[in-house]
């Protein structure tokens, strides 16, 4: 009589073949199969481990490519005359002026803002995720980028915009010849002691825009990469392997939507009063500076955001493996 492969593996067992259903033989020949993996893009996760997850990926990624994000904010807000000839120059200027620590000054407001936002991304996208997919069927194209658009406007409106806000207003008053902000706290209460809440949430239209197309373009293209990869199969996909389709995903998004990463950053400016919305910011841009200034800040941004796409899917896989193993559920 041929033998099931589960009884192969178990050769002790007390069960035998007889009377049991083909069904019934899968169903005890899955039990061998090991938990989920964080790498399987098919995978259904669960919700808190991804918010966990996310929320520890995105704290380490932006201690590692704030200076990157500084150096493109501060271009971005160059206006008119450049006052900075290229990025080189730009690091060159606040070294001399203020140290290598002044490449990271804002660090902490983007700190503070971007473990909530990469938590409420990661667990946002899981949960809409697990809505249409199950164990053995994989996210389409279609599927990744609505996924992905959820998780950015959701991440736009509770984490992203009021961080941004302030981030962008402390770079742009570190250019002042008196800065007034003395630190994050400070800058803070500043701000809403000047203009409310609502000038924490400056930008809020484009910077949902953003965010949302930012993840479905992300999501869309991990997606896409992921199920090429596995193609028919349900082969992990090394940790390398999906660094790599981060920082592809991580380049689309920014050639994709970097205009509205510029109207952004000038709506949270201290000079954003002289906006009336976001497309009166967009016309002043074409209208004074043309189209090119749409695109400034391209090749930090891109810089950034491929290392920091790359490493937040690494590291939130790391991570979901990790706490698999601590805290192991039915996920």
């Amino acid at each position: 009589m041929k033998t099931h492969p589960w009884f192969a593996a178990y050769p002790n067992s007390m069960y035998s073949t007889s009377g049991i259903s083909n069904s019934q033989l899968s169903l005890l020949s899955s039990m061998r199969k090991p938990a989920c993996l964080a790498t399987g893009t098919n995978k259904p996760k669960n919700p808190v481990k991804a918010v966990l997850a996310g929320g520890i990926a995105g704290g380490i990624e932006i201690c590692i490519t704030f200076p990157t994000e500084y150096v493109k904010t501060q271009l971005q807000l160059a206006e008119g005359s450049q006052k900075f000839t290229g990025i080189n120059d730009c690091v060159k200027q606040t070294v001399r002026s203020h140290g290598v620590r002044g490449l990271y000054r804002g660090l902490s407001s983007l700190l503070y803002g971007s473990i909530p936002k990469a938590a409420i991304r990661f667990g946002t996208f899981e949960l809409l995720a697990n809505q249409v997919r199950t164990e053995n069927k994989k996210l389409t194209v279609m599927e990744g980028l609505l996924c992905g658009l959820g998780a950015g406007v959701a991440e736009a409106v509770f984490a992203v915009c009021p961080m941004e806000t302030i981030k962008v207003k402390f770079i742009h008053d570190q250019t002042s010849a008196n800065p007034k902000y003395r630190g994050f706290f400070h800058g803070v209460r500043c701000i809403v002691k000047e203009q409310g809440i609502r000038g924490t949430y400056q930008g809020l239209t484009a910077t949902v825009m953003k965010q949302g197309s930012n993840q479905a373009i992300r999501f869309a293209v991990m997606t896409t990469l992921c199920n090429a990869y596995q193609g028919n199969t349900n082969k992990e996909i090394g940790l390398l392997w999906k660094g790599f389709f981060g920082a592809i995903a991580g380049a689309a998004s920014v050639f994709g939507n970097t205009p509205l990463d510029v109207i952004k950053t000038r709506m949270q400016g201290l000079q954003a009063d002289k906006y009336k919305n976001t497309w009166d910011c967009a016309k002043q841009i074409y209208t004074n500076e043309g189209v090119k200034a749409f695109y400034k800040g391209t090749i930090p941004r891109l810089s950034r955001v491929c290392l920091d796409v790359a490493l937040v899917f690494m590291i939130y896989d790391v991570t979901v493996q990790f706490l698999n193993k601590i805290y192991p559920t039915n996920d």
